[in-house]
């Protein structure tokens, strides 16, 4: 058993019902090395390396990368009528929240002491790449979620790529959701196409998007001349309990995830033991019928975990440990019970509020972050693709107020160069115009 284990400070208050086997945060070595050779190639030899890369890891073989404006007209007239009304009503919901979202970042001057201005713009980032993946099946909200609050936020542009094998109502969806310039390029190849940039695929200044372990080391290499939204890692979900929880309704809230992935991770907190021996049975029934039961039984008995908790105090804090990605709160009052939480990536609150309505329409972002991030960061959202950029102005009577104060401290720190420039400033004030 390769958990990690919880803090000392719940020692004694916390009972495993259901114990995860493996741990999320398996060595990586292996991809990291693999990873750097595929940018290294990217970088130097460009298209071409692209197209070595396609073929051997998407068994693709196309000459171009870019979609055309034809194949994308292509790719609507193959999209299935009520498909596409269902895209653009999430697409509407995602624009409507981002629009909501973007309202509330507001660009700021005010003046602290006569004469001094400073004040920050809020600033679309110029060029976004949104990284589609195409996964075992057609994931239509994944464009959604990474192009729409970009187009919201107001980039310039936003270019997409996804796997050469993605399903067309992939490319449907990115054409839908506001995409640019859409590329048939997958895996760590395309991160390095869009943090580099290559004969056909423009440089980005940020790329956006979830992955698989290749394309989430990917970002993790390339970050820093280009900058990402975050690592997002397998994905999770866990359900903060009572006694009024449903154990129907939860195990299937955490199959319905489970079958992401073998490496999901999936949990129940609870302070109620008959609810958490209730659902691991509910668990093992459900997984009797599941169509998707081959994917979402690795995950539950590798990944997943039941906690029972001695009492409120303990569930709160090991949920705040665990930071999920994904947090549903089913208690008797569970408005009450959110506030109390801190670590988590979006949170459900209430029965009605499964993560399935925020994955595919509801509105906000689904791409939030994993294994333990939800502790210092949120997930995607509009205020990702703008930045927030400071500026400042002074009029003379800021000058007398800031310069003697920076021309001392620039001198007991030794910086004869600051404290020049301060004191020029100051010096052109005691003499006549």
């Amino acid at each position: 058993m390769t958990r990690v284990p919880a803090p000392p400070a719940l020692e004694g208050k916390l009972e495993y019902i259901k114990t995860p086997v493996q741990d999320q945060h398996a060595d990586n070595n292996q991809v990291a090395g693999l990873v750097t050779g595929i940018l290294k190639d990217v970088r130097e030899r460009g298209d071409a390396a692209v197209r070595e890369y396609a073929s051997k890891f998407d068994n693709s073989n196309l000459e171009q990368f870019e979609v055309t404006p034809a194949e994308r007209q292509q790719a609507l007239d193959l999209l299935d009528p009520q498909t596409r009304a269902d895209t653009e009503f999430a697409i509407e919901n995602v624009r409507r929240f981002a629009e909501a979202q973007l309202s509330t970042i507001l660009p700021l001057e005010v003046e602290p002491i006569p004469g001094l201005h400073l004040g920050h713009r809020v600033i679309p980032i110029q060029r976004v790449g949104a990284y589609v993946p195409g996964g075992r099946f057609p994931l239509l909200s994944a464009p959604i979620m990474t192009i729409v609050p970009g187009k919201v936020a107001g980039c310039d542009e936003v270019v997409a790529c996804l796997p050469p094998n993605a399903h067309k109502a992939m490319v449907a969806g990115c054409h839908l959701s506001g995409a640019d310039r859409i590329f048939l390029i997958g895996g760590a190849q395309a991160i390095a196409a869009m943090a580099y940039g290559t004969e056909k695929v423009p440089q980005v200044d940020k790329i956006m998007g979830p992955g698989n372990a290749f394309v989430n080391e990917a970002k993790r290499q390339v970050f820093g001349p280009v900058g990402i939204d975050q690592l997002a890692g397998p994905s999770e979900i866990f359900v903060v309990a009572d006694a009024t929880g449903n154990p129907e309704l939860i195990a299937t809230d955490l199959l319905g995830q489970a079958e992401h992935d073998v490496r999901t991770r999936v949990g129940l907190i609870t302070t109620d033991r008959a609810l958490a021996e209730a659902t691991k049975a509910e668990v093992a029934r459900q997984l009797e019928t599941l169509a998707t039961a081959k994917v979402a039984a690795e995950s539950w008995a590798n990944y997943g975990e039941i906690v029972f908790c001695a009492d409120e105090a303990a569930m709160i804090a090991y949920s705040d440990y665990v930071a999920a990605e994904h947090l549903q709160v089913h208690t008797a009052d569970p408005h009450a019970f959110a506030k109390k939480l801190r670590n988590y990536g979006s949170l459900f609150i209430g029965e009605n509020a499964s993560v399935v309505y925020s994955d595919k329409n509801v509105g906000t972002n689904h791409t939030l972050p994993t294994m333990g991030a939800g502790k210092y960061t949120g997930g995607l959202w509009v205020g990702s693709y703008v930045k927030i950029a400071t500026y400042q102005w002074l009029e003379e009577s800021a000058i007398r107020a800031v310069a003697p104060p920076a021309i001392r401290q620039s001198g007991s720190e030794g910086l004869e160069g600051h404290q020049k420039a301060a004191a020029i400033r100051f010096d052109r004030l005691k003499t006549p115009a």
